[in-house]
């Protein structure tokens, strides 16, 4: 495995850089101070930036305006966007649309395209996704209760989902919902599309994440579903294919969450060590001369570049070899890199006493709405115990090697 970056990848990583020092970082105190949603005139201006510097799109193939990059490519990518809450929504990757887009370019009609696709790939709407639900356990989707009966040429929702990221504002959701009871476990759901604006379509509320309910994009909702009719063509992809498509979509999600939190490690760790230089304790004894923080920034240094190594090189082997190659070190990073993100954000909060508490630095706001990475898209215990049970398949007694 070669570990340099091609010329063009790192041209694209210094355009990058270039984008966040010039017209992210600037913003961004007033973006979280107002919040996303009362902020759309500078989101906006951020948006055609992006365009305007060959960063838009950078999940998807040139074919749909993007920036067809390799998965190994668009992690580095989103490495350098992560130092910011503002860099993926900036360049039109954000969850869960980034998700949605891809989903929606394999599986949508040639209507659902046109409906849809097309103007979440050119930022004139939001999406969201549906699937957890708060009667259910998020780490086993086979007990889905939300359940779309067809009654003639429609299918009938009805259920509740929660912390579904993004729905305040957005234009639809894509629901997973029980469309075959009676079917096995992994083949009873279905994925729909359904517009928000649907009667029987309700966002009961902003579910507020320690104190915080957000609005917008920076929020997650509970939603209720009562005889919420949509037409049959709204079907995403084969009938009772929820789980697969599910799959397909998280597999890429998780290398592009696992470099936004290194990303988020990076920005951490430089205001870690900025605070340890300049913070007096005693004329002439600066924080940074205690050798407890010394140490914690050592650790965090070597912890985020183990991490960027394995997810690198998980990304590396589903480029050239797919995902099921890949299957333990999806695994491994999910849970590894999510851990490595609430240490570095621990450190650095309590490097900065009581000031990492308040929102005068970016501190706060990553660590509340990142502790969920150790939950979402499978908690921690559930990727470990998948991993190893097939560590161990492996080394049961009679199998060779």
């Amino acid at each position: 495995m070669d570990f340099a970056i091609p010329p063009a990848t790192e041209a694209l990583l210094d355009r990058a850089r270039a984008f966040m020092r010039t017209h992210v970082f600037p913003v961004e105190p007033t973006v979280l101070a107002r919040g996303v949603a009362d902020s759309e005139d500078i989101v906006a201006g951020l948006r055609a930036a992006a365009r305007a510097e060959g960063l838009w799109l950078p999940q998807m193939g040139k074919d749909e305006g993007g920036l067809g990059l390799s998965l190994l490519d668009h992690g580095l990518l989103s490495e350098v966007l992560g130092h910011s809450p503002l860099g993926h929504l900036a360049c039109n990757c954000q969850a869960p649309d980034a998700g949605n887009m891809e989903i929606l370019h394999r599986y949508a009609t040639a209507a659902q395209r046109e409906r849809w696709l097309e103007p979440l790939l050119r930022g004139d709407i939001r999406s969201c996704f549906a699937m957890t639900e708060p009667d259910t356990a998020g780490s086993n989707p086979t007990l889905l209760r939300c359940a779309a009966r067809l009654d003639g040429d429609d299918y009938v929702l009805d259920g509740r989902k929660w912390f579904t990221t993004g729905a305040d504002g957005a234009a639809f959701a894509v629901v997973m919902a029980v469309t075959d009871p009676a079917a096995e476990a992994h083949k009873r759901a279905s994925m729909l599309i359904v517009p928000t604006d649907t009667p029987g379509f309700r966002r009961v509320r902003n579910v507020p994440i320690f104190g915080h309910a957000g609005a917008g994009w920076d929020s997650h909702a509970e939603l209720e579903f009562t005889a919420c009719r949509v037409p049959k063509d709204s079907l995403l992809g084969p009938a009772h294919g929820g789980f697969v498509i599910a799959q397909e979509r998280l597999g890429p999600g998780r290398i592009h969450h696992c470099m936004r939190w290194l990303g988020i490690c990076e920005r951490a760790l430089g205001l870690m060590a900025a605070r340890a230089v300049s913070r007096e304790l005693a004329p002439g004894e600066r924080l940074g001369d205690k050798q407890i923080v010394q140490a914690w920034l050592a650790e965090c240094r070597a912890r985020i570049d183990a991490a960027r190594l394995l997810v690198l090189r998980t990304a590396w082997l589903i480029d050239q070899h797919g995902f099921a190659a890949a299957r333990d070190d999806i695994s491994l990073i999910k849970f590894h890199v999510a851990e490595v993100l609430s240490e570095v954000l621990d450190r650095a909060i309590q490097v900065h006493g009581a000031l990492g508490l308040t929102d005068d630095t970016v501190l706060a706001f990553f660590y509340t709405r990142e502790r969920g990475a150790r939950i979402y898209d499978g908690p921690d215990e559930v990727h470990k115990v998948a991993a190893a049970r097939r560590i161990l398949a492996r080394h049961r007694p009679g199998r060779a090697g």
